[in-house]
């Protein structure tokens, strides 16, 4: 279900700070309310990460996503996030830009993929990990009416509050 992408770059000398000013000012402000409008529209991101390293000669991006890597390239550049990457991979040598047709081919050429790779849910899209969110948020808020008390305590809802399932549920809902 889900991949990563791990991609190790030369920084242009003299750019790590200019680097660091980027990354700082998409983390914050406007473009950070663009890039997770961007995110939450493409629905497939599950993380990702920026380091400088090797005294400051050195970039890492990491990220982890579901579906194709094509497809998860392809959906980035269309959005706010591609320019973010011109803006980010500018800093590093060679990069030809997100719009280049050979731009694919420059990652590919910088990518390392991670010989182990651990996901916490394997299974599970960042589209169902969203919808379980919101099914878990509404169900805490019915767990903490009144209604749903007197419906627990109400002998008519015996039989079903007795079966393995909901005692599961309730079981869950209580850790």
């Amino acid at each position: 279900m889900c991949g990563e992408f791990t991609v190790f770059t030369k920084i242009k000398p003299g750019h790590a700070d200019a680097l660091r000013e980027d990354l700082a000012a998409l983390a914050s402000g406007s473009a950070d309310v663009e890039g997770r409008a961007a995110l939450r529209q493409i629905g497939t991101l599950h993380d990702a990460r920026h380091v400088i390293f090797d005294n400051d000669t050195r970039f890492l991006f990491a990220s982890v996503f579901d579906g194709s890597w094509d497809t998860y390239i392809d959906d980035f550049a269309k959005t706010v996030i591609g320019s973010h990457f011109d803006t980010i991979f500018s800093h590093s040598e060679g990069f030809p830009g997100i719009s280049d047709p050979g731009v694919k081919d420059w990652f590919v050429a910088h990518q390392a993929p991670a010989k182990s790779f651990v996901s916490s849910y394997p299974d599970l899209t960042v589209q169902q990990i969203w919808k379980d969110h919101r099914v878990d948020e509404a169900f805490e808020e019915v767990l903490d009416t009144p209604e749903f008390r007197a419906a627990l305590d109400n002998p008519a809802n015996a039989e079903l509050v007795a079966t393995p399932a909901f005692q599961k549920l309730l079981e869950e809902a209580a850790a």
